[in-house]
């Protein structure tokens, strides 16, 4: 049985290169958040953008799907 508290938040080790390093010193420096709190961010703002661009994609294609015939008669299809 695994305990309750090991799902509530987990240790993760991040392998950086050069350029991720200097990238995470630099925010750390002019953002004043810690390492963490930064590529915290930065996943939760990708998993935001996934979403938007998902949620934008579906409802273009309602859009023309639903106005096919006036897209149509316009030239724009």
């Amino acid at each position: 049985m695994i305990p309750i508290w090991y799902h509530q938040g987990m240790a993760l080790t991040l392998r950086t290169d050069e350029q991720m390093e200097t990238a995470l010193n630099e925010l750390t420096s002019e953002l004043g958040l810690s390492r963490q709190e930064i590529i915290r961010l930065a996943i939760l703002e990708l998993h935001e953008r996934s979403l938007h661009a998902s949620l934008v994609e579906n409802a273009t294609s309602k859009m023309m799907s639903r106005w096919a015939d006036v897209l149509q008669r316009l030239g724009t299809e």
